[in-house]
């Protein structure tokens, strides 16, 4: 059966479930109602198949050299989304009794803290930028001297904040959840004791959750865990426990093989960069338009803006929408725009965008 050609896309700046790359989508789509080597749909595929096991090998193997991942890391795909991993990270990494840091920089912090809480682990705040409404990345942190980690967000998809580096936090361990920009630029995974990401921004559809720890953390839980809440048991049956998302792992396989292909990491970083420069150009240059977050701070990923004359936003996004330039609206928590640039994301529908701001600026500034 032949992959069905995508005549038309609109440019879907949508922040997630987002964007994949179109190649991806063809044989996705293909794959979906009959794989050539299986004569069925993956989708029908039992995950105890050797086909299944080789699938699931080449995805982790591609992963490990995507990112460096160090040996001595297990890597696990698992479900529940990144928000699972609020619980299971001080369920697994905090001792009783002990104390955790974590650097609020915006609502996924928030939600991080707020269920530690729940569990009644001490996740204190080592340093936030709630003051100034979340337009910066702080930089000073009170850390704890006896810190069983320090959790951070990468990327902030809502107030469109991104570290450009790892915090430094000394000897301390560093969780990091990175599910909005991972494997949009080199990362330093030896730096991080885990690392978590729910893959529906850069890696594929939503139902999977990659998580990269160190093999030597997974024997840090002292509490008695319900066995699919404890990395251990999860990494010693290969993420297999339970039935896992098949299909949404078999799409970040091929996401992963078509990011080889592209040059890796390190080419998603300079184009990443391309595109960031583009559309923050247009929005510095043009009147009506202006940038919600600190220029230092600003994400590559997630790019929030907002019209001068807020009486004019719903025009922008209803114009924008007829010229097939969809999803900007911004998260109802801030209000305004933002432009989700993940990797799939061509340069062409920036550029696009980009001409849309200026033009729309022109005419009603």
């Amino acid at each position: 059966m032949e992959s069905p050609v995508i005549e038309h896309r609109i440019h879907n700046f949508s922040s997630g479930p987002s964007i994949l790359p179109q190649e991806v989508l063809e044989r996705a789509a293909r794959d979906l109602v009959i794989h050539p080597e299986l004569g069925h749909s993956v989708m029908e595929l039992s995950h105890r198949t050797p086909f299944w096991e080789a699938a699931m090998e080449r995805a982790e193997a591609d992963l490990r050299e995507l990112l460096g991942v160090p040996d001595d890391y297990a890597v696990l795909f698992l479900q529940g989304g990144a928000t699972l991993q609020f619980a299971m990270v001080p369920l697994n990494l905090m001792p009783e009794g002990g104390v955790a840091d974590l650097i609020n920089t915006g609502r996924w912090s928030q939600k991080a803290l707020a269920e530690a809480k729940k569990l009644g682990r001490d996740l204190r705040v080592a340093a936030t930028s709630e003051p100034t409404g979340f337009d910066r990345i702080p930089t000073q942190l009170d850390l704890a001297a006896d810190s069983a980690y320090v959790h951070y967000v990468s990327n902030n998809t809502i107030h469109g904040t991104e570290f450009t580096a790892p915090p430094d936090v000394g000897d301390a361990l560093l969780v990091c959840d990175a599910s909005s920009n991972i494997l949009s630029r080199p990362m330093d995974v030896a730096r991080h004791g885990l690392i978590f990401a729910g893959a529906q921004k850069n890696l594929g559809p939503a139902g999977l959750t990659l998580v990269i720890a160190r093999r030597e953390l997974l024997d840090r839980a002292t509490w008695s865990l319900p066995t699919m809440l404890h990395y251990k048991p999860l990494a010693k049956a290969g993420s297999m426990l339970n039935t896992p998302p098949v299909w949404a792992i078999y799409i970040t396989g091929l996401v992963l093989d078509w990011l080889k292909r592209q040059g890796g990491a390190e080419a998603m970083e300079r184009r990443n960069a391309e595109k960031a420069a583009i559309l923050y150009g247009a929005i510095d240059d043009a009147p009506l338009f202006e940038g919600c977050t600190a220029p230092d701070s600003r994400s590559r990923m997630n790019v929030t803006f907002r019209l001068t004359r807020d009486e004019l936003t719903s025009a922008f996004l209803a114009e924008a929408a007829s010229h097939d330039l969809k999803y900007l609206k911004g998260h109802r928590s801030v209000g305004g725009c933002r432009a989700a640039l993940y990797n799939a994301m061509p340069v062409e529908s920036v550029q696009r965008l980009a001409d849309f701001i200026r033009d729309f600026s022109d005419r009603h500034a």
